[in-house]
Formats: structure tokens, sequence, C-alpha cells
């Protein structure tokens, strides 16, 4: 690919949105994926790459970045006591085994299915944040067991489809049965670790031996992009983490809701023009 003013940009644009990734991977205990993939989505349509890559290329990408910026983040909140080791265990197999299940239907779905996947997840956690309602709650503790563990499985294929660390899906569920959002922000942390490495390895073999996708590409994870973001989202991770821990639980979950939200209304306007 040819170094030219408009790849400069771009590059300097990456650069940025890395840096604000690593941001909220601390605030809010997800990878950034929520940001990346439509940033991702955005350049590859730049670079000229049909939407049938496009989608794909940025939910793999997102998830190849978020494995560093998910171990600094999740360590971070660890020193801080705040992580619910024995959920993470608990979750652990349902998890990995939803990431796998996600990549093999984006091999053969539409890119529309991880588009609608984002914007429903994204706007139904956009939605009780805001509110700050309690009325949404369905339990004051999370169950044990089978539905447990289908909780686990249910956040490891969506977070796949939508190329996140599992923090938006992580925090609807834990919330949902009265756990405080900053134990809810510092386990998905851990949860973004489950996610991101078998999901980045999936989406390699969704996408191998297909002909039309960017230079330096491994199946549908672009090394350009993960070599753009992965620097600036370690070294600020950390920033995230002090500040989530200097907000209150409503600023958090304003702060969290209004995010989501803008990422919601990007998507939809997406579909609807596509």
């Amino acid at each position: 690919m040819e170094m030219s003013t408009d790849l400069l940009i771009l590059a300097v644009i990456l650069l940025a949105s890395g840096a604000v990734t690593g941001v909220l991977a601390g605030v809010f205990g997800v990878g950034g994926g929520a940001l990346m993939v439509p940033v991702l989505f955005e350049t590859f349509g730049f670079l000229g790459y049909p939407e049938a890559v496009r989608m794909p290329m940025a939910v793999g990408t997102s998830l190849a970045v978020i494995i560093p910026t998910s171990i600094r983040s999740y360590r971070g909140h660890l020193a801080r006591g705040a992580v619910d080791q024995a959920l993470l265990r608990a979750w652990a197999v349902p998890i990995i085994a939803g990431v796998l299940a996600g990549a093999v239907i984006a091999r053969f779905a539409p890119p529309l299915v991880m588009q609608l996947v984002f914007v429903v997840v994204a706007g139904v956690n956009a939605v009780k944040l805001i509110s700050g309602t309690r009325r949404l709650d369905v339990a004051s503790d999370l169950p044990k067991g089978p539905l447990l563990a289908g909780y686990g499985g249910i956040i490891g294929l969506l977070s796949s489809l939508m190329g996140i660390g599992g923090g938006q899906i992580a925090n609807i569920i834990m919330t949902l049965h009265g756990r405080p959002i900053h134990q809810a922000v510092a386990t998905s942390a851990g949860i973004g670790v489950l996610i991101s490495i078998p999901g980045a390895l999936g989406y390699i073999w969704a996408g191998w031996g297909r002909a039309d996708l960017p230079p330096a590409s491994l199946g549908f994870v672009s090394l350009l992009g993960a070599a753009l973001f992965i620097p600036t989202t370690i070294l600020t991770a950390n920033l995230g983490v002090r500040l989530a821990h200097s907000l209150s639980r409503r600023r958090l979950e304003m702060g969290f809701g209004l995010f989501l939200l803008l990422v919601s209304a990007r998507f939809v306007w997406a579909i609807l023009a596509g």
C-alpha cells in the first residue's frame, strides 16, 4: 500500500482513536470495541473495501486489539480488588464456547447480522443506564448452575458478533441482577480477556483464504489496524481505570449509557443508508 497524504491522515485518526479507546477500556471495563468497530468500519470504507468485508474486518481487528487492552484494564481493576474472580471462573468455558460459535456465524452470515446485534445490545444497555431505573432488574443476584453458564454463552456469542470485549453485555446481565456498576465494570475487564483471544483467532479462521481482504491481513484481522491501535490503547488504559474509580456510580452509568446510545445511532444510520 502506497504511503500518501490520505493514509497519513488516516494513521493519525486511528492513533487518536486508539488513545480514546484505551481510556474507554479502563473507564467502562470494556475492550473499546464499541468505538473501534465503527471507526474501523469507516476506515475500510474510506479505503474502498466492499460491505461484505468491512464489517467482519472491523469486528475481527477490534477483537485482536482488545487482547492487550483488556489484559491491562483487567490487571488495573484486579489490583483494586473489584473483580469477581469466582464469576470469571464460572463463565470461562461457556464464554469461550460462545465466542467460537460467533466466529462460525461470522464466516457465513451477512454483515447486517453483526450490525443489528450491535445496535440492539448497545441500545438496550444505553436505555437502562441513562434512565437509571431499577425496575428492569430481574433478581437480587446472579443465578447458579446452567442458567449462569447460559449467560456466559450469550456474552461470548454476542460479543464475538459485535467485536467487543463483552463489557456491554456483561454489564447488562450483572446490573440486571443487582450487582453494583463498579464491580460489573471491573469483572467485565476480565471477561474481555476470555473473549478477545479466541475471538481474534476465530476471525482469522473465518476470513482465511479470501482474496478481497486489505493488505497485511490475517483472515478478518488487519495487522495494520492492530499495529496502529494497540500501542495507544495500552498506554491510555490505566488512565481510564483511575477515572472509573473517581466517578460516582450514577456518573459512570450516565457516561457509559450516552456513549452506547451514540454508537447505536451511528449503526442505525449505516443500516438505513445501506
